[in-house]
């Protein structure tokens, strides 16, 4: 069965979104030769990596609705990733809930106004409610 591979993030500012990602996730960024396109890697284990591009055309309005995939990152502490999103620039575009059985899910919108998720892993995450 086909899995994903590779992601992207579309920037205006693509140094700004560099700065935003190495500073929440600790992410690593290289340029690719002289194109501008940044390799992205998110670390080890299992997971994937990506690349960030120079977007093409105007930025999300803030509050749209999501127009594509949603990324979601694995993260140890959801609290201590939101204040981190929070101190780099970023916001909250959807608060923390709980998915029973799963853990805790928050969205969050980067610099670039690009919606992405943070989850906690969590196996007595409870019901919603």
């Amino acid at each position: 069965m086909p899995r994903p591979v590779h992601f992207e993030i579309h920037a205006g500012e693509p140094e700004r979104a560099v700065a935003f990602y190495s500073a929440v996730f600790g992410w690593k960024f290289e340029r690719w030769g002289e194109a501008p396109y940044w390799v992205i890697s998110t670390g080890e284990g299992n997971g994937i990596d990506g690349g960030l591009v120079p977007r093409v055309g105007p930025p999300p309005a803030e509050s749209a609705p999501v127009h594509g995939y949603v990324n979601t990152i694995a993260v140890t502490d959801l609290d201590a990733a939101l204040a981190s999103v929070n101190d780099a620039g970023g916001s909250l575009a959807l608060p923390k809930n709980s998915v029973p059985g799963v853990g805790w899910l928050a969205y969050c919108t980067d610099t670039e106004g690009n919606i992405f998720g943070m989850l906690q892993p969590d196996s007595e995450a409870p019901a919603p409610g």
